[in-house]
């Protein structure tokens, strides 16, 4: 299997997988998911909260702000030297404190270490009336989207790779219309495919004269992050966890 970066942006990417099949994209689609591990909120002490929402709403809400991750700074607490009991190395403490009225949002968590903060500063958290207050200490650790869904760095999904015949098309914009991507352009009267990527094979310009094929072993392969890590990060580390797992494989059948 070969990979080839078709396009990227800072929290999105589209791969080229050849020599594959759906078997593959979709273990390395469930192991960037799943495996990849990033930074989560998994304990709260509540000092003070006066506000209208319960203790484990607002833990709840908590849990589910992305931070930003340094994979190379923190270790999983099943594979650290503390052996779970918590340590600098597994463990991020962070604090939470605010006065009404206003509405709490994701910014005023304050972590020990400065390179983890929320990936989106604005998210609400909480809303205080004059005179409430909102006082938590927080525990961070490393945690994976098999586990729960707050420990999970992306979103995956993938299709085969298309292949768009346009030479028997006689109403180029009304093809081009037929199109919900927006996949072809109009030039000349004719139809001419501009963003073949962004074509789902959903098949609604063929009744226009578009041939719509696929690829068997090209799969088209697009990851969107949620910002704890860079698109780059998530598919090494899916692709050295494949590589980990299948070695794991082979001395089992050889044992």
């Amino acid at each position: 299997m070969d990979l080839k970066l078709i396009s990227k942006s800072e929290d999105k990417a589209t791969i080229l997988l050849t020599d594959s099949n759906p078997v593959i994209a979709n273990t390395l689609r469930r192991l960037m998911m799943d495996e990849v591990p990033v930074l989560a909120i998994e304990d709260c002490e509540f000092i003070k909260n006066d506000s209208a929402l319960y203790d484990e709403i607002i833990s709840h809400r908590l849990g589910l702000i992305p931070l930003k991750t340094d994979l190379k700074s923190y270790n999983l607490k099943e594979d650290c030297k503390c052996k779970g009991k918590g340590c600098s190395i597994c463990e991020v403490h962070l604090s939470l404190r605010a006065k009404g009225p206003a509405i709490v949002t994701s910014s005023e968590l304050k972590a020990k270490d400065a390179k983890v903060k929320p990936v989106f500063p604005d998210m609400p958290i909480v809303k205080l009336l004059k005179g409430q207050k909102l006082e938590v200490d927080m525990k961070a650790v490393l945690g994976k989207g098999k586990t729960h869904t707050k420990w999970s760095p992306c979103l995956v999904y993938y299709r085969y790779s298309p292949i768009l015949n346009v030479s028997n098309v006689k109403n180029a914009a009304k093809a081009k219309e037929s199109c919900p991507k927006n996949v072809f352009e109009v030039k000349n009267d004719k139809l001419i495919v501009k963003n073949m990527e962004a074509c789902d094979l959903s098949e609604d310009c063929v009744k226009y004269g578009v041939d719509v094929k696929y690829k068997e072993d090209e799969i088209m392969m697009f990851i969107e992050s949620w910002g704890q890590l860079k698109i780059k990060d998530i598919l090494s580390n899916g692709i050295e966890v494949f590589e980990e797992k299948l070695k794991e494989l082979d001395k089992k059948i050889k044992d």
